[in-house]
């Protein structure tokens, strides 16, 4: 099967995008609609639009987004109102933030808002932010009480650290009209984290002001571990995850302690060797990871701790991890802090590193008990079986485009932050989609013909 099979699973493109081969398919390039869970997903990429696209790769609804950062709010929290989303309205320019791995750009949120099924504006903050600059990055969430919870950036001198001003992290609690009625700052708790005295003084040493990078925040929810009493996972407890840090936490929502921490400390892996594929185990080194959260109740593995692990570069001292090793999808018990259910690309038949993203990125579990997956360093959407069995993939053909500073050359970046799987109900009745199969090609086949 040669070219004409791309009518099928998509488009080519011809820009480089990582390290990547620089052509490659783009839409839905396999799907099983029998064995997948059909849904719609929601995603921003580079063109600034939040797209709901259907398991086919058609975007069946649009929503202008200034930044990356797009996430559905449900209906059970929002008054059962269908198809609202957060977006970033607006961005600034940043200040004294600097560059890290996976930042594009120096830019900061100066308003988010929650928009209707119509784009309306229905609720926003930023005015009333501190500074008059929302700084939201990474995460939201609509709270039951009808208020929300943001994670943002906030600059300000830290005693004890090197550098003059630091980027904190910080959770502000958003009320209907805008106002801030709770607060969390990150380094007002670090001693709460469980650095040891010598790990605590590089934490204050840092070269970066972005000392945490915390890139995550999720309300525990119910659970029925609090259900048996265990306080920790109380369900308007928040949870959250410190990619620099390697360390995922759960804040007390009445007295802002850490009631509960997974790391910053792991059984040591050396850079030659592999992780171990037997469950269960006792949590191994995880680093730099992405979207920490308990799967909800009504969901396969439902109280268990699901996890990207990056395995990029992080920790105080870095961590020390594979040298040829790939990225990790985790499902942990966070009672025993053992690893119950894993993903790597080895599952899927690769090698280790055929599944990696060393920074963004993402997992949820869905209800058939797949798990969705984005790998997001190389725009990559799929839906995988408890057995490592692909069932679903999507490469994102919208690109963020730019120039090098260096050489003028044109660049292209189909990196995708955070893919969400959206269930059908969430949407307006009449949004259409469709669930067509889609059978890939034989690689070794699938080849463009020379010029004629």
């Amino acid at each position: 099967m040669l070219i004409t099979a791309l009518g099928v699973v998509g488009t080519i493109n011809c820009e480089s995008i990582n390290a990547a081969p620089s052509i490659y398919p783009t839409g839905t390039t396999r799907y099983d609609p029998n064995k997948a869970f059909n849904s719609y997903v929601l995603f921003t990429s580079g063109d600034n639009i939040a797209h709901l696209i259907d398991m086919n790769g058609n975007s069946v609804h649009e929503w202008k987004d200034a930044a990356s950062h797009s996430t559905l709010i449900d209906p059970s929290v929002n008054g059962g109102k269908l198809g609202h989303v957060f977006v970033t309205l607006d961005t600034v320019e940043g200040k004294g933030t600097g560059l890290i791995p996976g930042q594009v750009n120096r830019k900061v949120a100066k308003t988010v808002a929650e928009l209707d099924w119509d784009g309306k504006v229905v609720w926003s903050f930023g005015e009333k932010a501190p500074g008059g600059v929302a700084q939201q990055h990474h995460d939201w969430a609509r709270l039951p009480n009808g208020n929300t919870v943001i994670l943002a950036n906030l600059v300000h001198p830290v005693k004890g650290f090197k550098q003059p001003k630091v980027l904190d992290d910080v959770v502000y609690e958003v009320n209907p009209v805008g106002e801030v009625v709770w607060k969390w700052i990150a380094s007002e708790h670090l001693n709460e984290f469980g650095f040891t005295p010598n790990e605590l003084k590089l934490v204050r040493n840092a070269d970066i002001a972005d000392y945490l990078h915390v890139n995550n925040l999720k309300v525990v929810g119910a659970n029925h571990w609090f259900a048996s009493g265990d306080k920790r996972f109380n369900p308007d407890n928040l949870l959250f995850d410190a990619r620099n840090a390697n360390f995922i936490a759960i804040i007390d929502k009445k007295t802002g302690k850490i009631a509960w921490r997974l790391g910053p400390h792991y059984s040591d892996v050396s850079e030659e060797q592999q992780y171990s594929r037997k469950v269960p185990r006792p949590v191994d080194q995880i680093s730099a990871q992405h979207d920490a959260h308990i799967i909800p109740e009504g969901l396969p593995g439902a109280g268990n701790l699901l996890v990207f692990d990056n395995q990029g570069v992080a920790g105080y001292p870095p961590a020390s991890v594979p040298r040829t090793g790939g990225s990790r999808v985790l499902e942990i018990d966070p009672v025993k802090k053992e690893i119950v259910w894993q993903y790597t690309g080895e599952d899927s038949g690769g090698p280790t590193w055929s599944f990696r993203s060393t920074h963004i990125s993402a997992a949820r579990r869905l209800p058939n008990g797949n798990t969705f997956v984005d790998e997001g360093q190389s725009g990559r959407l799929f839906q995988v079986t408890r057995e490592g069995e692909i069932v679903w993939e999507y490469v994102n053909p919208y690109l963020r485009k730019g120039k090098d500073p260096f050489t003028g050359r044109a660049t292209a970046n189909n990196q995708l932050y955070r893919g969400q799987p959206v269930p059908y109900g969430w949407v307006p009745t009449g949004t259409p989609h469709t669930e067509k199969a889609v059978i890939p090609p034989e690689l070794s086949r699938f080849q463009l013909p020379p010029a004629p």
